[in-house]
């Protein structure tokens, strides 16, 4: 491998791995329209094994929109990031797939938007399919594995004098 080369893949790889952060804080901060332009306009989200939907970016967005208003904090902590670079019509370098693994700690709102009740954590694996474009790096598919959950125990808490 040359070294003009290997400076392509690791530029290849810092790009991919900075739109997993966009990914993560476009989702933690709502903001929808920052989601969408992620996507390649034919790209895709499937939420399905966390309850959610499967469907294009938009789709996706706007039940994200809706169903995260529970949430007044979110905070994706994506870590284990393995990319591997593929090949689009022999053309090498094209494509990328990240599998990579989550936490993600959320605070319920409060009837007035304030974070009062206990947290809800979840964690699992996201498997991020990549297509370079025109515009550069751009997401093709995102399919999150949802592993486990923890809900706030719904028991009172003793209070001891």
């Amino acid at each position: 491998m040359t070294q003009r080369v290997e400076l392509a893949t690791v530029m290849d790889r810092l790009a991919v791995d900075e739109l997993v952060t966009e990914y993560a804080v476009a989702v933690d901060d709502g903001d929808w329209a920052a989601y969408r332009r992620l996507f390649t306009a034919d790209g895709r989200a499937d939420y399905r094994s966390a309850g959610g939907i499967e469907g294009d970016a938009g789709q996706v967005a706007g039940w994200l929109a809706e169903s995260l208003t529970l949430f007044s904090m979110r905070q994706h902590l994506i870590v284990n990031r393995r990319v591997r670079f593929g090949t689009l019509d022999h053309d090498a370098g094209d494509t990328a797939r990240v599998q990579a693994d989550y936490i993600n700690p959320m605070r319920f709102a409060g009837g007035d938007g304030t974070a009062t009740a206990p947290d809800f954590v979840c964690g699992g694996r996201y498997a991020f399919a990549f297509l370079r474009t025109p515009d550069g790096w751009r997401l093709r598919r995102v399919v999150v594995e949802e592993k486990w959950r923890r809900l706030p125990d719904p028991r009172p808490v003793a209070v001891s004098d």
